[in-house]
């Protein structure tokens, strides 16, 4: 047996943990990188990695972060791992449920779609109707790149002349804006960490400001969900055949808000409050998904 990690950087944490956990049951492992593939139309090997041929040769592919690219080399990665699945490759996740989670306002209307509550969200290309909708939102906002992570470029917005100024420049270099309503969460939210129909481990993040990314120096507390957090935690990862999620959690007024849904999550920080090998708990899935 052999299975390959797909990452833009094997020296990553979560690059790292899972070639242990593969060495620890002996199973052969190898890190790669897409620009390192080579695909063929017509004629064998299909998909090849220098002299390997991935459908002989490996079992399973692991998708971690695969990095940025152009909007070509982005296409062409989903494309080929779609390729690799309908070939009878085991690709986790899905190259489906990475296109959802990492495009916002699909990912929100899938949720919405299947009962699951989000914060209230508007997109537009439109200067003018994002500036309606800003006021629409209680002219409290945060406005997000579509796609992004880690809040990277995320914005939180509460003069009406700052958000027209974002919106138009948004709009100038031919962007989406994506506007969310600001949820008072305490300066917290959940992480959960689901693995197949069950969460494997969670978090609380505690920042000093409102955005609670572990990357931006939020502190990871351990916490145990309850049976309706948990059960809301799977359904979203379960809403877009996520098997390995990071699912985001605001707890509002109203009631548990699922923000995000991360197909390619990362575990550093959930590792260090956690007695669960997150690595450990991912192998097994795989390998039980394999045996199935």
């Amino acid at each position: 047996m052999q299975i390959g990690i797909v990452a833009k950087d094997a020296n990553a944490y979560g690059s790292i943990a899972l070639r242990e956990a593969l060495k620890k049951r002996r199973i052969r492992n190898i890190c790669l990188s897409f620009p390192q593939l080579v695909a063929r139309v017509g004629y064998k090997p299909y998909v090849s990695l220098r002299r390997r041929d991935l459908l002989e040769d490996f079992d399973a592919l692991i998708i971690r972060p695969i990095g940025r690219g152009s909007l070509e080399e982005i296409v062409f990665r989903m494309d080929l791992l779609y390729r690799l699945e309908r070939m009878g490759l085991y690709v986790v996740n899905p190259p489906e449920a990475i296109e959802h989670c990492v495009d916002k306002y699909d990912i929100l209307t899938i949720l919405e779609e299947t009962g699951i509550p989000v914060p209230r969200t508007v997109v537009t290309e439109s200067p003018e109707e994002a500036l309606k909708a800003f006021h629409e939102l209680g002219g409290d906002v945060v406005v997000k790149p579509i796609f992004g992570s880690r809040g990277i470029g995320s914005t939180r917005i509460s003069d009406p002349d700052i958000a027209q100024t974002v919106f138009s420049t948004i709009s100038f270099y031919h962007g989406v804006i994506y506007i969310q309503e600001f949820v008072p969460h305490g300066f917290s939210d959940i992480r959960a960490f689901v693995i197949g129909d069950h969460v494997a481990a969670a978090i609380r993040r505690v920042a000093k400001s409102w955005k609670t990314n572990y990357s931006q120096g939020a502190i990871p507390e351990p916490i145990e969900l309850n049976p309706e957090l948990e059960n809301l935690a799977v359904r979203a990862a379960k809403a877009v055949r996520c098997k390995i999620a990071g699912v985001d959690i605001l707890e509002s007024s109203r009631g548990a808000l699922v923000v995000e849904v991360n197909s390619q999550p990362g575990w550093k920080g959930l590792q260090s409050v956690t007695s669960v090998n997150i690595a450990d708990e991912i192998v097994k899935y795989v390998l039980s998904e394999l045996k199935r």
